[in-house]
């Protein structure tokens, strides 16, 4: 079984990182797109959130005992095959590494415009993430 301690941790980050996401990403585009300290303080939380998320994703594969995902992306079909996620949210995870690795790795130049969206709209997606992985271990009722 999950620790469930440690899915509780790395859910209590997300849930500042996407804090922080919010907080600094504002209601105006052109602030958003004029000001560099936002814009790294956003791309920041927004790696730091993705990549708790992959570390729960790690965390419950090994604990569980399916196996050794190939990538990253793997880890998200894993849960979805074991029933921890829908469809939708296993794809949704899936773009989201894809912008990590973008932020991580600097393969091109970010979209700042996409950022912004991601920011504004986009992070629910991890909050969703959080409550499936949540139901599917029947942690709602738990204390962390």
């Amino acid at each position: 079984m999950a620790d469930v301690d440690l899915i509780f941790h790395k859910a209590g980050k997300i849930q500042n990182h996407l804090q922080r996401i919010e907080l600094k990403c504002g209601d105006d585009l052109d602030t958003f797109l004029k000001d560099p300290d936002r814009q790294d303080i956003v791309a920041f939380n927004l790696h730091m959130a993705i990549q708790n998320c992959i570390d729960i994703a790690s965390h419950i594969i090994s604990d569980e005992g399916w196996g050794v995902p190939g990538s990253t992306n793997e880890m998200f079909y894993l849960l979805e095959d074991h029933g921890c996620l829908t469809a939708d949210t296993t794809e949704k995870m899936v773009k989201a590494v894809g912008f990590r690795n973008l932020v991580v790795h600097e393969y091109g130049k970010i979209d700042l415009q996409r950022v912004y969206t991601i920011c504004r709209k986009d992070i629910q997606d991890l909050r969703i993430f959080l409550t499936e992985i949540f139901t599917h271990f029947n942690l709602n009722n738990e204390q962390p």
